[in-house]
């Protein structure tokens, strides 16, 4: 059986520390032990372009000859359009999008959400839109080597409890609201991600607004401890010394800190939103992003009670090994399979 020769396009060097540069890695490597794909540059009978904005051209003007895949992780700057303003030419960019899309012959997406999204902003058949959810990476997992705990937390001064966000700072994400509940809540924040330390961030632009408030409010706070980007090992024992992880956000295409907490065993309080109860189901505690005092309740009634945590952490634990990287990369090969007409 020959091999279904596949290019990937669209990826930019600054993807790579989370989100979408993680998900391309993963599934490439994933793709790279299949004896059914071979990752080509040229002579390709797949195209697979691995990101979408709806203000930048993200498709080419013309169909290229192979068949197109294209994976699309959300539209928040369409649920957004005030944090994310387009511009004359980011509207003029959207709608030429819409007709490019025409030529594509499948849509991949990460989320039933985010699939309602894509159908209604850009005029796709449900048909057209596979959901194929992401996966946390191999190296997320209990630790029980309690020094190398030690060692990290002494690395990074953190406290003896706290919880973990791992993350942007965008409008979506409410990062405010959850510094708020932390405060309420008496507890320490600690922030992991290459957007947390401001001088990463553009605050002059709309999308971060918030964020400058954030900073204003909190930069100098003790309890709010900004680590910016720390390597998979670092984090790994990061999510493994966190008393809770939470994910507040207002709005998520995925949200894949949710699975890496899981698969340390990490419980989670998320905020209830469409998305997180999609992929976390009944192994996280949700709370109204809305309201700081909701989320403070959830944190601090969780850490009083040790018998909760415990329960949330093993249902988490067991909610991570539904999602496999090696999953995703089948079901994308089935994806490439049925563009080929194989």
């Amino acid at each position: 059986m020959n091999k279904i020769r596949v290019r990937f396009a669209g990826r930019k060097e600054g993807d790579s520390f989370r989100g979408i540069g993680v998900h391309t890695k993963e599934l490439i490597q994933e793709l790279q032990k299949s004896t059914e794909v071979e990752i080509v540059t040229t002579g390709a009978d797949v195209v697979h372009y691995t990101k979408f904005n709806p203000f930048f051209l993200s498709l080419p003007l013309i169909k290229p000859r192979p068949k197109v895949v294209l994976t699309i992780h959300d539209l928040i700057p369409l649920i957004y359009p005030d944090r994310y303003p387009p511009g004359v030419k980011g509207k003029l960019i959207y709608n030429l999008q819409k007709l490019l899309i025409n030529y594509v012959d499948k849509i991949i997406t990460i989320s039933e959400t985010s699939k309602k999204d894509i159908c209604r902003f850009l005029a796709v058949q449900p048909d057209k839109v596979k959901v194929i959810y992401l996966a946390a990476g191999k190296v997320f997992k209990p630790i029980t080597n309690h020094q190398s705990l030690i060692t990290v937390r002494q690395k990074y001064h953190l406290p003896n409890i706290f919880v973990l966000y791992v993350g942007d700072v965008n409008y979506n994400k409410n990062i405010n609201n959850l510094a708020e509940a932390c405060k309420l809540a008496g507890t320490s924040l600690v922030m992991v991600g290459k957007q947390a330390v401001d001088n990463n961030v553009d605050l002059n632009h709309a999308e971060n607004s918030e964020f400058s408030k954030f900073l204003t409010k909190y930069k100098a706070d003790p309890q709010i401890i900004r680590l910016g980007y720390v390597d998979d090992q670092s984090l790994l024992e990061i999510y493994n010394l966190a008393a809770i992880y939470c994910q507040p956000s207002y709005y998520e295409g995925f949200a894949l800190p949710i699975l890496e907490a899981f698969s340390c065993g990490t419980p989670v309080v998320a905020s209830k939103i469409q998305t997180h109860v999609e992929i976390a189901g009944d192994a996280a505690t949700y709370a109204d992003p809305y309201s700081p005092k909701d989320l403070a309740d959830k944190l601090a009634g969780l850490m009083k009670n040790n018998t909760m945590l415990e329960d949330l952490a093993l249902k988490g634990f067991s909610k991570s090994r539904e999602f496999s990287w090696e999953k995703t990369a089948k079901e994308t090969i089935d994806v490439y399979r049925e563009v080929l007409g194989k």
